[in-house]
């Protein structure tokens, strides 16, 4: 498990992206759990953490779309 001491989404994806399951622990957030390459929503979540969650997935996608070329 691997600790970060601010949030830093591009660092936190880039780590998911590398270890593809496991856990992480973000300072303000807690612990985060990913899987597949994807972080897990909890129903038990604070706001700002669902949201933070929301936002990880979102740039995690955007990185695995392909990219056209014009």
């Amino acid at each position: 498990m691997r600790t970060f001491p601010v949030y830093a989404p591009k660092l936190i994806v880039k780590h998911v992206r590398i270890f593809l399951s496991g856990a992480i622990w973000v300072k303000d957030l807690g612990l985060l759990e990913f899987d597949k390459g994807r972080f897990l929503q909890s129903q038990k979540s604070l706001p700002k953490v669902k949201q933070a969650v929301s936002e990880l997935n979102a740039l995690i996608e955007a990185q695995s779309a392909p990219r056209q070329s014009t």
